[in-house]
């Protein structure tokens, strides 16, 4: 892992978003699969469960029977017919992913792999293998991958509902918003890290339709920096972290969207405890980072890490 190489990785996602695009725009990567699909199981940890896990709540909120399970359960669903399996992995060698797919490897299963490095172990029991089409992360962090597998699982969103959008114009305007976060870096950059620079770690807090953001933002302030931070659902946030404001010098970055926002910003407020808000104003915020189209939602999902990415980079860096 090295954090030069790692902002470089960054600074390479409009470019790699750019090329997604396109090569949506030539092909659908799912159009391969069976059309007899009545279930869907994702497998992944970490960044790829993340990703997943947005992905299965889409998929149910239209109608379809998605789950997405930690690789390392003992257990899901049974391999049966109408089942479509889909474990992710980068690097295609996560040792969780590669037990829990052994279990749908020969079918009835339909078997579709997601994965960055084509020829990995991942793809070898595969019916069909979607590639991610990030490019080689020198860094050693998943960033561009998070990123790209949130794309391609919006396209397999498409594949099994039939909905009719332009997923290549999203992820060009997803490519513009990442693009504009890092050309105004000066701008919110410092202030954001030294407000979020406390004795406590960062807490960070989304919706559940986009809580891969608050997932994936922690996660990177822990993987590059070794920083303490913990990520919350927003309504859930009154229930479970709430305490936390009472007995630690609080600092939180804030995905807004959430019809409990207000909420939980009211104990942040009588609490005097510090939130940052990405992509949107909200009362009582200390500050607001705002991007390039980011009153879309979808666009929002696709974008919004960076901003913990940039500061876990620059923080990394400093050490």
């Amino acid at each position: 892992m090295n954090s030069e190489l790692f902002l470089s990785d960054l600074e390479a996602k409009p470019q790699a978003l750019a090329n997604l695009a396109g090569a949506l725009r030539a092909e659908d990567p799912f159009e391969p699969l069976p059309r007899d699909i009545d279930k869907v199981l994702f497998l992944g940890m970490g960044s790829s469960r993340y990703a997943a896990g947005v992905a299965a709540l889409r998929l149910r909120a239209a109608g379809v029977n998605a789950h997405a399970e930690y690789a390392s359960a003992a257990a899901s669903y049974p391999a049966a017919p109408g089942t479509l399996v889909i474990p992710i992995s980068a690097t295609g060698s996560s040792r969780e992913t590669l037990d829990a797919t052994a279990r749908y490897a020969g079918g009835p299963a339909y078997l579709a792999a997601l994965t960055n490095r084509l020829g990995s172990p991942l793809t070898e029991a595969a019916d069909l293998v979607v590639d991610m089409r990030a490019g080689e992360e020198r860094g050693g962090v998943s960033c561009r991958t998070f990123q790209h597998t949130l794309v391609l699982l919006l396209a397999l969103e498409s594949r099994l509902t039939g909905r009719d959008r332009d997923l290549p114009a999203l992820v060009e305007k997803a490519a513009r918003a990442t693009a504009d976060l890092l050309d105004r870096r000066d701008e919110w950059l410092p202030l954001t890290m030294e407000l979020l620079d406390g004795p406590h770690g960062v807490y960070t807090i989304a919706p559940p339709e986009r809580l891969s953001s608050a997932e994936q933002s922690a996660l990177m302030l822990r993987e590059g920096p070794r920083r303490p931070a913990d990520a919350c659902e927003s309504g859930d946030w009154s229930h479970v972290d709430v305490y936390l404001t009472k007995t630690l010098d609080y600092r939180a970055l804030l995905f807004p969207g959430s019809r409990y926002d207000a909420q939980a910003m009211d104990w942040v407020r009588r609490r005097d405890s510090m939130v940052i808000t990405v992509g949107g104003e909200v009362k009582d915020a200390t500050a607001a980072i705002r991007y390039a189209h980011d009153d879309d939602p979808e666009v929002a999902l696709l974008t919004e890490t960076l901003v913990a990415e940039l500061v876990a980079a620059y923080w990394w860096s400093e050490q």
